[in-house]
């Protein structure tokens, strides 16, 4: 073997280390994934003519190991320990006391501290081991002192660095593996369309990603990672934690951006309750804030209770989980046919409301969860979304209940049920069944589809009980005659309702398609094939590999999508939508446009502009070849905000992206530098801007 092959096998090593850096961790990749992959490729091909030079932290290395038949128990070189809750500001000023207190007891003069506060991530903890800057061992929390070997499995994530340069002779890394909501939502999508069983919620998908068996199974989950400290460390120190922080993001770890410093509680408590305001915006989960002391020496002195740092707490925001009991399962059916459960429970109060339905999302997840009448269950609720029925509380009262079925007839219709499959079991009667005509017309009018203010979903279950209404596209036939013959509908009311359903037929054609209900199309995917197709027609002649190509769809849901538009009630539902002057087609402004002044460029838009609606805003930015995301990240090019704008000004602030306001954005669409006086990195609207 010639030294030029030696010296190339390390210079990709080199190269492919500093592109997944720049992708992962900075979110700024310097190329595309085809010269990633060829670098990669080049390297797989040495590797494999001479395997002597495949190393542990080789970048091909991440991906192909075998199936493991069990994971390996491993000892953390130092306690993972747990913290302490503050779930208000008087406890977090009581735990800042006691802080004080023990430390004048060891007669350590520290009248005043620092801290740092971090988003808790509502993830899978995990620890990486890495020996002259080699890892070598990735390993879950486990019981703080022994944890499971998921080396393998860790290795697949691009955030997780393989090796590190300048490093001690021994390092613990900590962090936290999650899966970002966004995609947490799109995997469950293509999970249902699949036919597969779906994730509960982030967390538990994360953390059945990271204990696969196979690594090649955990590569295809869409993982990401926090890192926030360190355990054992041999050959290296640190005198506060911002300064470990700093350490770990300087050396090819993502750490969280919004770590912040305070030189005194008061900017804590301000901070705490900041991220309570914004947790909802985030593509992460988070369910509390972390709060520590800065300097470490502190933190020797104040030592350890159990497993828990005095030096630390956690401020813990309202709780999202409840337990109580599951009284009866109950059976709807949704708009595609499928027959989905749902639990009767005792009143429980679960993040700040009474809970007392539940859903338990598909038969599969039903049956994975094994809950049954009567048994104590955990129910949580997280910001807007639905209280779900998270598991049982075992041992169950009852262990001899039966388990939950779906029933032998449609409880809509009272059709026999069908289990095509053998996965879901569905009501046949798609033209004859009130459920799943309730279902689409409840669908169709929500927000985020046609948005009709006014017709809600007892409004719709009426006009489908009175005859009104047989489909979606009767509501375009309403009356106000008709309507006004109705007990609770007068002149003014009839009118402001048709005034809105009129209203309706102006929205884009990506909202006409979400609001179609086709299988496995959710907002991000409808908006995505109405900016690849540009037309129900378009896509009706598409084949499923065409339809393959959009990001996010699989071959399972292109198919389903085929064979929706090919369905001849389906079609004959579409025309008559496209007779009652619906948006079939999108207008040139909303498709992303190629070779504009905003290509490659990622706007979030913020608070109400003066005269621009969001989508008319969102409409500009595509046209000039940009793209409109909802959370601002280091992707982030410009932020656009309006009237109250929220965290998301702060975030931008914080990253130093530039700030526009409406004058700014419009320039930008043309081409033009912003006009002076513009918001800058620092400033926003009512600061001068």
């Amino acid at each position: 073997m010639s030294e030029d092959v030696r010296k190339r096998a390390a210079e990709l090593r080199r190269l492919l280390e500093h592109h997944n850096h720049r992708y992962y961790v900075l979110d700024e990749p310097e190329i595309g994934d085809d010269e990633y992959d060829a670098l990669l490729d080049e390297l797989r091909a040495i590797e494999a003519e001479h395997p002597e030079l495949r190393t542990p932290d080789s970048p091909t290395q991440r991906v192909g190991a075998e199936p493991l038949e069990r994971f390996e128990r491993v000892t953390h070189h130092e306690q993972m320990l747990s913290l302490a809750n503050a779930r208000n500001e008087e406890e977090l000023r009581a735990w800042e006391s006691r802080v004080g207190n023990y430390l004048k007891r060891l007669d350590i003069a520290a009248s005043e501290f620092s801290y740092t506060t971090e988003p808790k991530i509502d993830g899978l903890a995990v620890t990486l081991t890495y020996e002259d800057g080699i890892l070598v061992r990735g390993a879950t929390r486990g019981n703080g002192l022994v944890g499971e070997d998921v080396t393998r499995n860790l290795r697949t994530i691009g955030s997780v660095p393989l090796r590190i340069d300048g490093a001690p002779e021994l390092i613990e890394v900590r962090g936290e593996v999650y899966m970002p909501v966004s995609a947490f939502k799109e995997l469950n999508e293509r999970r249902a369309a699949a036919g597969e069983p779906t994730f509960a919620n982030p967390r538990n998908a994360a953390a059945g990603s990271i204990r696969q068996l196979d690594p090649a199974l955990a590569a295809e989950r869409p993982l990401a990672t926090w890192f926030y400290g360190t355990g054992a460390v041999r050959g290296l120190s640190f005198d506060t934690h911002m300064q470990e922080v700093e350490w770990l993001a300087e050396h090819g770890f993502r750490v969280n951006p919004d770590t912040e410093h305070h030189d005194g509680v008061e900017g804590v408590v301000k901070r705490c309750r900041w991220w309570e305001g914004c947790r909802e915006e985030l593509d992460y989960e988070i369910d509390g804030v972390v709060v520590k002391i800065d300097e470490r020496a502190l933190w020797r002195e104040l030592g350890v209770v159990g497993r828990e740092p005095r030096w630390a707490i956690a401020w813990k925001f309202a709780p999202t989980t409840a337990t109580t009991t599951m009284k009866k399962v109950v059976w709807n059916v949704g708009r595609t046919g499928h027959l989905v459960p749902f639990a009767m429970l005792e009143p429980v109060r679960v993040g700040g409301v009474t809970v007392t339905t539940a859903t338990l999302h598909n038969e599969e997840d039903l049956a994975r969860k094994d809950v049954r009448e009567g048994d104590e269950v955990v129910v949580m609720r997280a910001g807007d979304v639905i209280p779900q029925v998270v598991s049982p509380k075992l041992p169950r009262k009852n262990p001899d209940a039966p388990r939950p079925e779906p029933p032998a007839k449609c409880p809509a219709c009272n059709t026999p049920t069908e289990k095509p499959g053998g996965v879901f079991t569905i009501c046949p009667n798609r033209s004859g069944c009130p459920g799943q005509s309730f279902q689409h017309v409840k669908h169709f009018v929500s927000k985020g589809a046609m948005d009709i203010e006014g017709l809600g979903e007892k409004q719709a279950l009426r006009f489908l009980q009175e005859g009104l209404i047989e489909d979606v596209a009767d509501i375009y036939e309403l009356s106000e005659e008709r309507l006004v013959e109705l007990e609770g509908f007068g002149e003014t009311s009839a009118r402001n309702l048709l005034a809105a359903i009129d209203a309706s037929r102006q929205r884009p054609f990506k909202r006409v398609l979400y609001a179609l209900g086709l299988p496995g199309v959710g907002a991000v995917t409808a908006e995505a094939l109405a900016d690849h197709f540009g037309s129900i027609d378009e896509l009706r002649a598409s084949d499923p590999e065409r339809i393959e190509e959009v990001e996010g769809v699989g071959p399972i849901m292109a198919q389903q999508i085929a064979e929706s538009l090919a369905d001849e009630p389906t079609w004959a539902l579409i025309e008559k939508l496209r007779a009652k002057g619906l948006r079939l087609e999108a207008d040139p402004s909303e498709r992303r446009a190629a070779g504009g002044p905003l290509e490659g460029k990622t706007v979030v838009l913020t608070g109400t502009l003066p005269r621009l609606t969001r989508e008319e805003a969102s409409a500009l930015v595509k046209g000039a070849g940009g793209k409109v995301t909802n959370s601002v990240s280091k992707k982030t090019d410009f932020v656009v905000a309006g009237d109250s704008p929220g965290s998301k000004l702060e975030k931008a602030r914080s990253l130093g992206t530039p700030v526009l306001d409406e004058a700014g954005l419009l320039a930008l669409v043309r081409g033009e530098a912003p006009p002076e006086g513009v918001a800058g990195a620092g400033e926003g609207p009512g600061d001068g801007a």
